[in-house]
């Protein structure tokens, strides 16, 4: 039958419940008990013979004539539903037969029993329809096969896989294991704005909307509050942390979407060594918890958590790898040496080349390291290096070929920073689109004065470079262009 032929047969068949008097959708449910309650307590619950009534969809369904047998999923564990005819009645029977599909939601009413193959079963007494299906599911052992049609149908996807399944509950996991490490270290969970004026935090394009009532242009955030993070410290809270979204106006690839979960903290007189050390232990912690192992392979990289973290000089590792200096070149030099390497590179400002150089030589290196002593036209958030004023204190967390990570050592002199958001608006005004929009309101706030302070974030690309998964499948509902 095609699926058109199916959809037909499935309407006849709603058509039929109907006419019995069944609502096919009603709004409510009687279940008494989860699948997986009743799995974990089965043999227990089939010796009282307690009767009960479960709920689910309908996975797979075998006809053996006055016999019907039932899978049933609803989330947490399935059973098999034993239906007699004679235990049901023979016009409710019937009625199930002719009107139940897999994938329909069903609720099933009886006493748990074993078969004689000893299956967990229930044996049914009575049963109602909560929801009908129209379309059939796909085939068990198939599924679905087309990589857009999977990102599309997600709820397909995730209901045929159980391995995907427990994907996402491993993700949840990374979240809450990541919440738990920071909120058991004294940090307190805020919420910064999602809108906001002037972007900051990262070096991105922003997504731009307009808000009606103020009549005024705003920018979808490319960070997770790092600027209102640091109010935060001016205002007395000491360590911060924010998970939540935010949204670059990018292109796509296997490691980057346009909207994506980040995690934030700040740490009011945590320095940078101490930052090394917190984050190798809240590294260590999320795989063993979540993953429980600290070696991982993906993008033909394989690492270990557990192994010494090296530390990466950022000007030498460039000039090691490529024969450039970034400090000393000059641009047209940066721009031949990108060309030499088949580099494709975005933008011809100085910083943009800089980057762009470095994100070559990075591809190189499994790690885990820290890539330390960034120049200070691609670290504007940072402060400077005491040993040398071209540099700062800043890292990177490198992990197979990309940065999984990073951290500042903030920047809380108002002077530096004005002159440095100043440098930013240049770049912009050179048609750098990527570069930091200054934020005077930010250094304001600074001149009333601002902590020490330590910052880091890191995005969902971790758990997806753990998975070993380009970052769209590790995505519940990725966005997806609308079909022509």
């Amino acid at each position: 039958m095609s699926l058109d032929d199916i959809r037909n047969d499935r309407l006849k068949k709603l058509a039929l419940l109907k006419e019995a008097g069944i609502d096919p959708y009603p709004a409510d449910s009687r279940i008494t008990t989860t699948l997986g309650e009743l799995v974990a307590a089965f043999d227990d619950a089939a010796a009282a013979e307690t009767p009960v009534t479960i709920g689910g969809r309908v996975m797979s369904i075998r006809e053996h004539g006055e016999t019907i047998f039932a899978d049933v999923f609803d989330g947490t564990g399935k059973i098999q539903g034993y239906i007699k005819s004679d235990v049901l009645g023979a016009e409710a029977f019937v009625l199930f037969a002719q009107t139940v599909d897999t994938g329909d939601f069903i609720e099933l009413s009886g006493v748990p029993t074993r078969t004689k193959r000893g299956e967990a079963s229930i044996l049914v007494a009575s049963w109602r329809m909560l929801s009908k299906s129209i379309r059939t599911l796909p085939e068990k052992w198939v599924g679905l096969t087309d990589p857009e049609e999977r990102l599309r149908k997600r709820y397909l996807d995730i209901l045929g896989d159980p391995d995907l399944q427990e994907l996402f509950k491993k993700k949840a996991k990374f979240w809450d294991v990541t919440r738990a490490y920071l909120k058991d270290r004294g940090f307190l969970e805020v919420e910064t704005p999602t809108l906001e004026i002037t972007t900051g935090g990262a070096e991105a394009r922003p997504f731009k909307t307009h808000h009606n009532d103020f009549d005024l242009d705003v920018f979808m955030r490319i960070s997770i509050g790092e600027l209102w993070q640091k109010r935060l410290m001016a205002a007395g809270l000491p360590r911060t942390f924010e998970i939540g979204r935010a949204y670059r106006n990018e292109g796509s690839s296997p490691e980057h979407v346009q909207e994506f979960t980040n995690m934030e903290f700040y740490a009011a007189y945590m320095n940078f060594e101490d930052g090394k050390k917190f984050i190798q232990g809240l590294y260590r912690t999320l795989a063993t918890e979540v993953f429980g192992t600290t070696t991982f392979t993906t993008r033909g990289h394989t690492f270990d958590l557990a192994d010494e973290w090296k530390e990466l000089d950022y000007v030498s590792t460039v000039e090691e790898m490529t024969g450039v200096n970034v400090l000393e070149s000059s641009e047209e030099d940066l721009k031949k040496k990108l060309i030499e390497l088949g580099v494709t590179f975005d933008g011809t400002t100085r910083e943009r080349l800089t980057d762009s150089l470095w994100k070559y030589c990075r591809k190189q290196i499994s790690g885990p390291a820290f890539l330390v002593n960034h120049p200070k036209l691609v670290a504007p958030l940072s402060k400077e290096n005491p040993a040398d004023p071209r540099l700062t204190q800043m890292f990177q967390v490198i992990i197979a070929g990309s940065e999984i990570g990073r951290a500042h050592v903030e920047l809380n002199d108002p002077i530096d920073q004005a002159a440095r958001f100043e440098a930013q608006g240049e770049l912009i005004e050179r048609g750098d689109e990527e570069a930091m929009m200054p934020d005077m309101e930010f250094v304001e706030m600074m001149e009333y004065g601002m902590p020490p302070t330590f910052g880091f974030g890191f995005g969902e690309r971790l758990f997806s470079f753990f998975a070993d998964k380009p970052i769209r499948e590790t995505q519940l509902f990725p966005l997806m262009k609308p079909r022509q």
